[in-house]
Parts: C-alpha cells; structure tokens; sequence
C-alpha cells in the first residue's frame, strides 16, 4: 500500500537538506528497488534525523518485503513525529494486523476508523480489519458488530457472512446465526457450511429435528465438507440411531482417516451394536491418536471388564476419571467394577467422589465439532 500524501504533498521539500537523496529514494522506491530505497532514505534520514516521511518510508519497504516487526518500529517513529500523516495509522495497522499483533492492531485501527469522513472508501477495510482483529482474538463478542456494518456495506460477500456467523456461534448469539445463514442462502443456496452453522444454532435452541435437517443438508450440498458426516452422525447417536449414527462416522473418516472423534464415537455405536470385535481396533486406534479421548477409554474399559481383564478395566477408566474429574458416571463405573473384584473400600472411595457431581450431559454437536476442529488443526 502506498502512503498517499506522503509522497505528494512536498511543496518546498526540495529545498530542504537531503533533498537530493528524496528524490532518488523516491525514485528507487517507485521502481521497486527496495534494498537501493532503504539506503537512499536513510540518507536523507541522516541529514534530517527528525524526518517522518523517511521512517515512514522505510516502513513501507520493510512491509513490502514482510518483515512487519521491523516495519511496525518504523511507523511508529513516523507517528510520534507527524500524528496527522495521511495513511500512517492504517498502514502502522496493516503491519501490527499481518505480524498477528491483533489487540495492538484493533486498537490502532478503531480511533482511525472514528476519524475518517463516511464517504471515505477505507471505512469499509478498516471496519473489516477490526472485526478480523477481534474475531482473530477470539473476542467473538466485539468482532460481531463491525463484521455486521461491513457485510451490510458488500452485498455480495459471502466469506463475511460466514465469519460473521461463525462470530454469532461462538458468542452464542443463535438468532444472528440464522440471520446470517438466510442472507448467505441468497448468495450461495448450496453452501454447506452455512447449513451446519445453521444446525449447530438449531441444535442449541432445542429443535433438534431442525437441527438433524440442516445436517442433512449440509452433507446433501458438500458430502465431502470437513466434519459435516461427524455433525450429523453425532446427532443421530444422541438419538441412538447407531446403525445410522456409524454410516456417518464411516463417511467421516473416509474423507479423514485420522478423525479421532469419529474414530471414537464409530467404537462406541460397534458396542451399541454388539459388535465389540469391530470396536477394538477402532479405540486402540483412536487412543494411539489421542490418548486423552475419554470416551475410547471408557469405551476400552467396558469391553476389558467383559473379557474379565478387570486390571485392564480399572486402568482405563482411572485415565478416563483423571482427564474428567467431573464426570460422575465415570466414578459410578469404577465403583461397580471394583465392587465387582471385591474391593469394597476402592468402591465406597468412588462412590464418595460422586457425592457433588453429576452425570455429564451429552455436548452439544457445536462443542463436539469445536472439539474435533480443534484437535484437527493441532496435527
């Protein structure tokens, strides 16, 4: 990005010291002859060591060779010498937003945002940049509004409509998810990702067969969309549809065979189904992958205590009980299998840790793909 006026409003400059050596970085600079631009500016740097356009400059070459850290020095030294340079803040912005210093990014770029005129055409970058800023942060809450004003400014912009409802999801605002989700329809009537969205929403208001029908046509638009085979089957096993809720699972992981949520819950309708020898290789697999998936633990423990691998058993749900301390009905199924084996002091400890907890509720599909999303990108 160039700095606008910086370059052009010069009256009398070429009087000034260094003004020889201006003009040649300027002209190095505008032929793209970055390393030959760095010297000459430094130059006139030196004859004028309060010069703002030479730090200025500067910044720009180092931004257009990426190295933004350095950059972001440079612009700053601009901006404690000449606060009003046209172009300065949003470039001193642009750089903090590409070197992933976002809060420092949004902050510069919302007092500019304030100061520019309504017909300015950087209001709308500027308003994109600070809801990416807050939506790069995880300050889903914040990004939202700029993302709205933005995406009511581009009519056509499907990829703001999805950050944007994926914005409203996370803050857990549902009614602006299926807002959006409306608007991207207009825009993209076969948009799978927008469907599951839709479903996640729908899922967390209650309405779980409209939630199941957005699954469904999310995997009708895009069967091939990552995770959208797990969103669907993981609703169908909450509903234990497991013969149904496995076909999922399958599909899942024959788009991602490393899958390890898919893996895990595929065991666990095996064992629903009876089918404990099909289950086996699926939790060791899933294990292998992730050795904190308490589910396969659980899951590896149940089948243990009924193959009479009691020892087995007990040590898988004690790693199942330490990745979850909460989850009373893994304290239950310890207690059993010790009562079991005759340990009557180990169950009573057991039972003892359920006095102030209860059973986990099933996730919602939105936590569960947050899951899977979140172990996927750590590969």
């Amino acid at each position: 990005m160039t700095l606008g006026v910086v370059s052009l409003n010069c009256a009398g400059q070429d009087a000034a010291p260094g003004a020889e050596q201006r003009r040649t970085a300027i002209a190095l600079e505008q032929r793209g002859e970055n390393a030959d631009a760095e010297v000459a500016w430094r130059a006139v740097l030196k004859a004028d060591p309060a010069s703002a356009e030479a730090y200025a400059h500067l910044g720009l070459l180092e931004a257009r060779q990426a190295r933004y850290a350095d950059a972001v020095a440079f612009y700053r030294r601009a901006l404690a010498l000449e606060p009003e340079m046209p172009g300065l803040r949003l470039n001193l912005g642009l750089s903090l937003f590409k070197s992933g210093e976002l809060k420092a990014a949004a902050e510069t770029f919302t007092p500019l945002l304030r100061s520019l005129p309504a017909s300015s055409p950087d209001v709308q970058r500027v308003t994109v940049l600070i809801g990416m800023s807050y939506y790069g942060l995880g300050e889903y809450a914040e990004a939202i509004p700029y993302l709205k004003d933005a995406a009511g400014r581009d009519a056509q912009s499907l990829e703001l409509r999805l950050t944007l409802a994926h914005s409203c999801m996370q803050a857990k605002q549902f009614s602006c998810v299926l807002d959006v989700y409306h608007q991207i329809l207009l825009l993209n009537a076969e948009s799978a990702e927008a469907d599951m969205l839709a479903g996640e929403a729908l899922e967390e208001m209650r309405d779980d067969p409209g939630a199941m029908q957005q699954f469904q046509a999310a995997v009708k638009a895009n069967p091939k969309e990552p995770n959208v085979h797990f969103g669907l089957g993981y609703l169908l096993w909450k509903l234990k549809r497991y013969p149904e809720a496995a076909d999922q699972f399958q599909a899942e992981l024959a788009n991602v065979p490393d899958h390890v949520y898919a893996l895990a819950y595929l065991a666990d309708a095996k064992i629903q189904m009876q089918d404990n020898d099909a289950a086996l290789p699926l939790l060791q697999e899933a294990i292998r992958l992730d050795p904190k998936m308490e589910l396969a633990h659980v899951d590896l423990a149940t089948l243990d205590a009924e193959a009479h691998r009691q020892q087995d058993a007990v040590r898988e749900l004690t790693l199942a009980a330490g990745l979850h301390p909460e989850d009373a009905s893994v304290h239950w199924k310890l207690a059993r299998l010790y009562q079991a084996m005759g340990k009557t002091r180990e169950a009573r400890a057991e039972i003892e840790k359920t006095r102030n907890l209860h059973r986990a509720e099933d996730a919602t599909v939105f936590h569960q793909l947050s899951e899977a999303q979140a172990e996927q990108a750590s590969k």
